[in-house]
């Protein structure tokens, strides 16, 4: 692929899906099974099947077992997220779609306190970052793919332009063909016209050898006649 026209799919794909590239993060509540729970989430521009099932992934890949879903609720006990907390916490997670695309939400236990802007800062940025991070590893996973279907769609638009040439090619080689079959039906033309003049000509040839030919039955007649006389004539 050619660098220009790869550079000119990226700024179209970038352009189509919209993305501002940031992934904010804020502090919210929200109810969990009735009760309120202070959290942290993390608002993502993609569709929220996709995000759920990608956060369920990266929960059970890091946490194994310990994942525990019920109707859309992730619980995590003893836990332990190296870059948030050095001792085992307790999390609360839940995806939700929004108008806008999709919110990550989480609640951490860390076990002296709940995670908090105000309360636990250092713990609050790590957490920020893991959200951040997991939102970019998506974007950047999306745009891979609209990259490759980008780049599947320039094969078949390059495979359709030759298409499109070869096609050129036959009608140019048909065009050849028709003015080399005109000159012979103009060949054939000229032939048929000599030859209609030598079938003319032998038409005129012909009614003067039947001219001659009458004229002999009638010299033949006149001396016929003659030859009678003389031996009627005979005594």
């Amino acid at each position: 692929m050619k660098k220009g026209v790869l550079l000119s799919l990226l700024f179209f794909v970038l352009t189509a899906t919209g993305y501002a590239q940031k992934s904010p993060v804020d502090e919210t509540d929200m109810a969990i099974k009735g009760i309120p729970r202070k959290g942290q989430r993390v608002t993502i521009q993609l569709d929220s099947k996709r995000v759920d099932e990608s956060w369920k992934k990266q929960l059970d890949t890091q946490f194994g077992n310990k994942v525990k879903a019920d109707k859309g609720v992730y619980q995590l006990e003893g836990v332990v997220i190296e870059d948030i907390s050095k001792t085992p916490v307790r999390v609360i997670s839940k995806v939700d779609a929004t108008p806008t695309g999709t919110s990550v939400w989480w609640s951490i236990d860390l076990g002296n306190a709940y995670l908090s802007k105000d309360a636990t800062p250092v713990q609050w940025k790590a957490s920020e970052k893991y959200l951040k991070d997991f939102a970019r590893m998506l974007y950047r996973e999306d745009l891979a793919v609209q990259v490759a279907e980008a780049e599947k769609s320039l094969v078949s638009s390059q495979n359709n332009h030759m298409a499109v040439i070869q096609k050129s090619d036959v009608i140019k080689k048909d065009i050849e063909k028709n003015k080399l079959k005109k000159v012979e039906i103009q060949q054939q033309l000229a032939q048929n016209a000599a030859e209609l003049l030598q079938y003319n000509n032998q038409v005129d040839l012909n009614l003067k050898e039947q001219e001659a030919a009458r004229a002999d039955i009638v010299n033949m007649r006149v001396a016929l006649e003659a030859v009678k006389e003389r031996m009627n004539k005979i005594e």
